[in-house]
C-alpha cells in the first residue's frame, strides 16, 4: 500500500511557488473586481433598455392615436421656423 506525502505547509512552500500563489490571488482579485464592475454596467444598461422600451412604445401609442383621429392639419407638418 502506498500512502501520499503530507501537503507542505503555507510557509515550507519553495519561494518561487510561493511568488506563483501570490501572483494568481492577485490576479484572482483583480478579475473578482472587474466582473463586479461589468455586473454593475449590465445592470445600468438593462435599466436604461427598459427605460427607452417604454419611451418607444408610448410614441407608438401616441402616434397610433394620432393616426386613428383622421386627417391632420397640413400645417402641421411644416417645420417651426415658416
Amino acid at each position: 500500500m502506498t500512502s501520499t506525502p503530507p501537503l507542505p505547509q503555507a510557509n515550507t512552500l519553495p519561494a518561487h511557488i510561493e511568488t506563483r500563489l501570490t501572483d494568481l490571488e492577485i490576479k484572482q482579485s483583480y478579475n473578482d473586481d472587474l466582473l463586479e464592475q461589468l455586473n454593475l454596467l449590465v445592470y445600468k444598461q438593462q435599466a436604461q433598455i427598459d427605460t427607452l422600451t417604454a419611451q418607444v412604445q408610448r410614441l407608438q401609442q401616441v402616434q397610433s392615436s394620432s393616426s386613428a383621429e383622421g386627417t391632420r392639419d397640413p400645417r402641421d407638418e411644416l417645420p417651426p421656423h415658416y
